[in-house]
């Protein structure tokens, strides 16, 4: 796909769209304490190197990598895909386009106030919690400022 490598050759982290918005609000709840743990290192890898390189991915990632086997996964629903395709289409992106992180933040700090999760997200089970906004609407005060927190 394309946007997958960086100017220097360097392989993008590859994440599906929607889960920028998850990152905004992660704090250390999961699946499963395995998938937690996972979601906690990429993020963190994210929020100490924001120069990352990111390819946005409409399709299984290194976060559902981690999806517990004995969970139904809802890596094929169709509310997931169009989950992904709004948040690039209201990102400005192509499936599989690449930036870094920092500017992927910047981006969604642009694109996305806390009532639209309430539209984007509503079958995410974790939507209720209000993490995801709190983390939207820290990041709409600081653009770039880092977006995810340590769980």
């Amino acid at each position: 796909m394309s946007g997958d490598a960086d100017r220097s050759g360097a392989a993008a982290m590859r994440l599906r769209p929607h889960h920028l918005l998850c990152s905004l609000g992660f704090r250390g709840l999961g699946y499963s304490p395995g998938f937690a743990a996972n979601m906690a290192a990429i993020l963190g890898t994210l929020r100490d190197a924001p120069e990352t390189r990111v390819a946005l991915v409409p399709e299984p990632d290194s976060i559902c990598a981690a999806f517990p086997a004995d969970q139904p996964c809802h890596c094929g629903e169709e509310a997931v895909a169009e989950r992904d395709r709004q948040v690039l289409a209201a990102l400005g992106m192509a499936p599989g386009e690449s930036a870094a992180w920092r500017d992927l933040l910047r981006r969604a700090a642009r694109a996305f106030a806390p009532p639209d999760l309430g539209v984007l997200c509503a079958t995410c089970p974790w939507l209720p919690l209000g993490y995801c906004q709190e983390g939207l609407e820290a990041l709409r005060g600081r653009p770039g400022a880092g977006g995810t927190r340590r769980p």
